[in-house]
């Protein structure tokens, strides 16, 4: 069975599928917030997302985060840090790269496992 969350015109949200929860491309909502704001609101959609899935971000298997400015990574950081449970760290890689809106600073994708 596919469960698709979130769903939008033209993506879902996650897709919950084989025991794995896949995250789409998480941006903020408010994008006047400075990167660690833009972050931490991303966060919160993904821990809003995994909960919905039936899972939590201790569950995480593999996070992708990617800054329009690499020069954002230490603000990121600082979201990321204060958020992160420490007994459950991912796997993650950071890369820039241009985000189709040039005010977001930040998207983060991920797979999670379920319970």
């Amino acid at each position: 069975m596919i469960r698709r969350l979130a769903e939008e015109g033209r993506l879902s949200g996650a897709v919950v599928h084989g025991g794995l929860v896949w995250l789409a491309g998480q941006v903020a909502d408010d994008a006047s917030l400075d990167a660690e704001g833009q972050t931490a609101d991303v966060l919160r959609q993904i821990d809003a997302l995994l909960a919905e899935a039936g899972t939590s971000k201790s569950r995480l298997l593999s996070v992708q985060v990617i800054l329009a400015d690499i020069r954002d990574a230490p603000a990121m950081n600082r979201a990321w840090d204060a958020w992160l449970d420490p007994a459950a760290k991912p796997a993650r890689f950071t890369i820039q790269a241009p985000l189709v809106d040039p005010a977001w600073k930040v998207e983060i994708t991920g797979v999670a496992a379920l319970p």
